[in-house]
């Protein structure tokens, strides 16, 4: 029998980040979503070490660990920048190396860890953020958008991790054949 690609590979538990909220408030709901991708990005990467830095096809310098590094400065330029107001300059690119976090992703275990704790970092901030907004309209200030509120940041997120885990979706798949979820 013929199978869906999406039902090929499913890492056991890989469907409990989908048990999150489907009623309810809007907060949880958006709430949950945005934990589902960045789990599905977690998930895109697992199992995997040096081979995170493979980049997918010439000229391209995109990577699993590129877009991990990105997400790390995309997580901190909404959350601690634009809503909490802190002076805190991309950890991966920079106005001289736009791209640096793609360009400068390397396959040593070093950089490799220090990527993810860098995510995991800008994420536990967004988190606690989060959780301490008394609502979801809580402004801030971007260089790009101007006034921006916590609802439109956490919309954004689950936009621009949808967007990467499906080219995650397309490198996992190059590395070493693994589709589906």
């Amino acid at each position: 029998m013929t199978q869906r690609r999406a039902e090929i590979w499913a890492e056991a538990g890989s469907e409990a980040r989908f048990e999150g909220r489907a009623t309810g408030d809007e907060r949880g709901v958006v709430i949950d979503f945005l934990a589902a991708q960045r789990k599905t990005l977690e998930l895109k990467c697992a199992g995997l070490e040096v081979e995170l830095a493979q980049r997918s096809v010439e000229p391209s310098t995109l990577s699993l660990i590129g877009l991990v590094r990105h997400l790390a400065d995309v997580e901190r330029r909404w959350f601690r920048r634009a809503l909490a107001g802190e002076d805190a300059p991309a950890l991966f690119s920079s106005e001289d190396q736009p791209d640096g976090d793609f360009d400068n992703a390397e396959s040593d275990p070093a950089s490799i860890a220090a990527a993810w704790q860098a995510w995991r970092d800008e994420v536990a901030f967004a988190n606690q953020f989060v959780a301490e907004s008394p609502h979801l309209d809580v402004e801030g200030s971007d260089s790009w958008r101007g006034t921006i509120s916590l609802r439109w940041v956490l919309i954004h997120m689950i936009e621009e991790y949808a967007r990467h885990n499906g080219h995650a979706d397309l490198l996992r798949e190059r590395i070493d054949g693994t589709i589906g979820v």
